[in-house]
């Protein structure tokens, strides 16, 4: 019977009927402890087993009939409860909820099957380096479930959930759609667990008059009512504690919260129990996971056994049913833990820790045994951090790391697992906790050793593994809090001179950081030192370097002999830093070679998708957006960066989320969507603004506004970095058109300087198209003019070649060659509508009127179907197109095969087919399906 839930109860029906009608849903449940959180979930449990039966509720509560799916299927439960104890229990909780569906394993894609395998402990398989992985295989193995009839997941105390399997079901509820799931986790409102994407209901404390309807029906004089909820406040879990304790003494006044009174009535009520019922509760409240044949092991040694739990189960404190002792509620659990010394815990960790089979759980009572420096503990600590780590539990294992450290007697010993801990701990996304272990390893690497001269500590600073590893992990830190020049300045003084093997490693990070930030001189600093660490120059840093003082000629080279000694970015080193695999993926936009760029940036997706790398696709999708954009496949650019936002959100980077902003607002600059572009200015902090700048200048350049177009970015940006962006060649292109309709070509002389020196060094064509074009513009000559439209006809940048048939055009017209200027502003005109670039067909339009062109309509370009899809659908409508099935597709894009299926079902008739036959026969070609990178 539930008291005061009728809202709750009837949200909680509508998701469950939603399930049952084929749709997925998610939702937190909040509230202080006692507040009724796993009272609503057992009603929904017997609501879902009672109506698969034919029956009604029957909790009283008026919640209206739910919906059958008609088609016979029974409804599925799976339910885990949260242990606080084993909180840093690497996937413990997703063993529990797993564990009985363990033979569904098999359906499942290799690497997902194999990354829960590793965690159910059912084989040899090593999980790969994503940790994001398991949220997806955890999302394909509900989706699989659910093929059977509707599924519903009841998470009870989510928020002492370990962090891997709160990941991994955060990531599942957020990408499920079609597929018939229910999620319902319970957590409180006093703790820091978070479900960003999953809405949120908080249960509010009962108020007076449903409190008495509660009492009355315990049997409890209404003169006593009013005394008794207003000590309880109207939490429901205290309300029937303090009557059954039939207090006398009103509390109104009592300065503790309501949950710590209630534990204060269990310690009452525990206290009045036998001494070995107490002994045998406090087993079991160490023990936490309610395994009866380790706590019989346990109490054996203590001289105890289950007989002795009777009087705990008379009362009602506790069940032993089914193989498993159950405490009836948390709360009485802390307050037999709390309530015991210290002596007697410690006695009964330690009989734990011998009675424990599984090394993990040993380790986790060895550590509590402890209470100062202990060696054996350290290494079954690290042993167990390694364990984690194996299976991707960074956050766990980085915990396990840390304590390990801090029993250890060994100083080299602790400076190395608090140097691992805070590497693990920026793996798992955890930025300030990686920054405080980092610090403190470096406080103890920094320290001589005994007897050791402090010039000969301070000169092997980098020389160690773990010195390399703290130095990486500050200036990552730094990097992802987006303090690039300290990622890049920080990294470069921790190397100092040393000509250790881990410091090549460390200077070409720092190039990377110092190119990312814009930094000249840190990137000049690292290139000289790496070429003395190593005796040669790395062509990537020395490429980066010379760009630097801007000297294209002599850096595009060791650029382009990089990408030729790595064909793609799945060849990348696996030594090699996030940021230098960042700027590998670029090397062919800084080198204008776009389809370069396309290839690198397309492998990199595919291996990302294969091997189901997820925290790493973001980046890719960025760069592969970017080069479909250039080359004119919006669509495709949309649909990638829409993937990376999804995923960004969805795996907790949303600092990724900022730099995607520069493809859309190009995207929108060339539509002429000024309030788009602007809104994405807004949204983009300063100093990743340079994409973004670069939009602002080609929208006003559209719209006239050339003095905003030229003095967006006067001063130029300094020799460096910000001048070999993706889009610092068109940008430069840009100002020295607006100079010259300004009439002041002067303005644009560095600009020029930059455009053709830059044109020379690179073999793109359309590069030096662009150099020409705006040579002939300064010139006002026609020569180059030809000359770059020979040159773009051996294609790249179709948005550039229109500009140059336009101005071509314009040049034409005005020397009085009607005929010529009609055909190039034709030609242009072709381009910026498919384009659907507005400002530049308004301006074409008007051009060809002024030539002559008796009936110029600028229109939209004939429909495509593909232009009224979705995104997603058309990303999954190009892979079915290419013969993938369902279930590859879903593997390749992170969803449910449900709802891939269920994408295909609304594009179907939005494309006029009925089938995956016709829709092979579909003529797609200007979605651009070469440019996908799915395949």
């Amino acid at each position: 019977m539930l008291y005061g839930r009728t809202t709750e109860q009837a949200r909680l029906a509508r998701l469950l009927a939603e399930a049952r009608a084929g749709r997925s849903g998610a939702l937190l449940l909040r509230g202080e402890a006692g507040i009724g959180k796993t009272a609503l979930l057992d009603w929904l449990a017997g609501t879902a087993a009672a109506q698969a039966g034919g029956e009604t509720a029957g909790d009283g509560e008026t919640t209206g009939p739910l919906e059958t799916t008609g088609d016979g299927r029974e409804l599925r439960v799976l339910r885990v409860t949260g242990v606080e104890p084993e909180a840093d229990l690497a996937f413990g909780g997703l063993v529990q909820l797993l564990w009985p569906v363990q033979d569904r394993l098999n359906a499942l894609p290799e690497p997902q099957a194999a990354a829960l395998r590793a965690i159910l402990g059912t084989g040899r398989e090593q999980r790969g380096p994503d940790r994001f992985l398991t949220g997806l295989a955890v999302l394909t193995v509900l989706a699989d479930l659910a093929e059977d009839g509707p599924l519903l997941c009841l998470v009870d105390d989510a928020q002492w959930l370990d962090r891997a399997t709160a990941e991994a079901l955060l990531f599942a509820a957020r990408r499920l759609a079609a597929e018939g799931v229910a999620i319902v986790l319970a957590g409180r409102d006093d703790n820091d667990f978070t479900a960003p994407g999953i809405p949120e209901l908080p249960l509010p404390r009962l108020d007076f008059d449903d409190a008495s309807r509660l009492l009355a029906d315990r049997g409890r004089a209404p003169a006593l009512h009013s005394q008794i909820i207003t000590e309880s406040a109207g939490n429901p879990l205290a309300l029937i504690e303090f009557d059954a304790a039939r207090s006398d003494q009103p509390h109104q006044h009592a300065p503790l919260p309501v949950a710590d009174r209630v534990s204060s009535a269990f310690r009452t009520r525990i206290g009045g129990l036998p001494e070995r019922t107490r002994l045998m509760m406090l087993i079991a409240a160490a023990e936490a996971r309610g395994d009866l044949p380790l706590l019989l092991r346990a109490s054996e040694l203590l001289g105890v056994g289950i007989g002795d739990l009777a009087e705990a189960e008379r009362t009602g404190l506790m069940y032993v049913m089914d193989g498993a002792v159950t405490f009836r509620h948390p709360l009485i659990a802390s307050a037999t833990y709390q309530g015991a010394v210290l002596a007697r815990r410690i006695a009964v960790h330690r009989a734990l820790a011998e009675a424990a089979t599984d090394p993990d759980c040993r380790a986790r009572h060895l550590l509590a045994v402890a209470t100062g420096p202990d060696e054996e503990a350290a290494l079954e600590l690290a042993a167990a951090a390694g364990r984690a780590r194996g299976r991707t539990a960074y956050a766990a294992a980085s915990g396990l790391f840390g304590q390990a450290a801090r029993l250890t007697t060994d100083p080299r010993q602790r400076t190395s697992w608090l140097a691992e801990a805070a590497a693990l701990a920026l793996a798992a996304g955890h930025a300030a906790q990686a920054d405080r272990l980092a610090e403190e390893a470096e406080e103890l690497a920094d320290e001589p050793a005994a007897g050791a001269s402090v010039a000969s500590a301070a000169g092997a600073r980098v020389t160690s593994a773990a010195g390399a590893r703290i130095a990486s992990v500050r200036a990552a830190v730094a990097f992802e809090r987006g303090d690039r020049n300290e990622a890049a300045h920080g990294l470069l003084a921790r190397v100092g001179d040393a000509a250790a093997p881990e410091a090549a490693g460390l200077l070409r990070t720092a190039a990377a950081y110092g190119w990312l930030a814009g930094d000249a001189d840190a990137v000049r600093t690292a290139a000289g030192r790496l070429a003395t660490a190593v005796g040669t120059a790395d062509p990537l840093v020395e490429g980066l370097a010379r760009l630097c003082d801007d000297d294209a000629e002599h850096g595009l080279p060791p650029l382009t002999r990089f990408l030729e000694r790595r064909p793609d970015a799945a060849g990348t080193r696996d030594t090699d830093e996030q940021a230098v695999r960042m700027l590998a993926l670029t090397c062919g936009l800084i080198l204008g070679d776009d389809e370069a760029a396309h290839g690198l940036a397309s492998a990199e997706v595919r291996r990302c998708r294969s091997q189901a790398l997820i925290g790493e696709l973001p980046y890719a999708l960025d760069v592969l957006a970017q080069a479909q954009l250039l080359a004119g496949h919006h669509r495709d650019a949309e649909a990638a960066v829409t993937e990376a936002e999804e995923i960004a959100r969805d795996t907790g980077m949303r600092r990724r989320l900022v730099h995607l902003g520069a493809v859309r607002a190009r995207m929108a600059a060339i539509e002429g969507d000024a309030r788009r572009v602007r809104e994405l200015a807004d949204a983009t902090p300063p100093a990743l603004r340079t994409g973004v700048d670069c939009a602002l200048v080609l929208l006003d350049l559209g719209l006239g506004d050339f003095g905003s177009a030229i003095g967006r970015l006067d001063p130029p940006p300094p020799p460096g970095p910000d001048r070999y962006t993706w889009l610092s060649l068109s940008t430069a292109a840009d100002q020295i058109e607006a100079a010259v309709r300004l009439g002041q070509p002067e303005r644009a002389e560095e600009a020029l300087r930059h455009c053709e020196s830059w044109a020379r060094a690179t073999t793109a064509p359309w590069a030096q198209a662009v150099a020409l074009r705006c040579r002939a513009l300064i010139e006002d000559r026609p020569e180059p003019y030809a000359q770059a439209l020979h040159l773009h006809e051996k294609g790249g940048r179709p948005f550039e070649r229109a500009r140059t048939e336009l101005l071509y055009g314009e040049w034409l017209r005005r020397a009085r060659r009607p005929n010529e200027a009609r055909d190039v502003l034709r030609s242009a005109l072709a381009t910026f509508e498919r384009l659907r670039a507005e400002p530049w067909t308004r301006r074409t339009a008007a051009e060809l009127r002024a030539a002559g062109e008796r009936r110029v309509i600028a229109r939209a370009p004939a429909e495509n179907p593909i232009d009224r899809l979705t995104p997603q659908e058309l990303q999954v409508v190009r892979l079915a197109r290419g013969g993938s099935s369902s279930r590859e597709i879903a593997a390749q894009l992170f969803l449910s095969r449900r709802t891939v299926e269920h994408h295909l079902y609304k594009a179907y008739p939005k494309l006029g087919v009925g089938s995956r036959r016709e829709l092979a026969l579909l003529d797609l070609g200007r979605a651009g399906l070469s440019w996908d990178g799915l395949s």
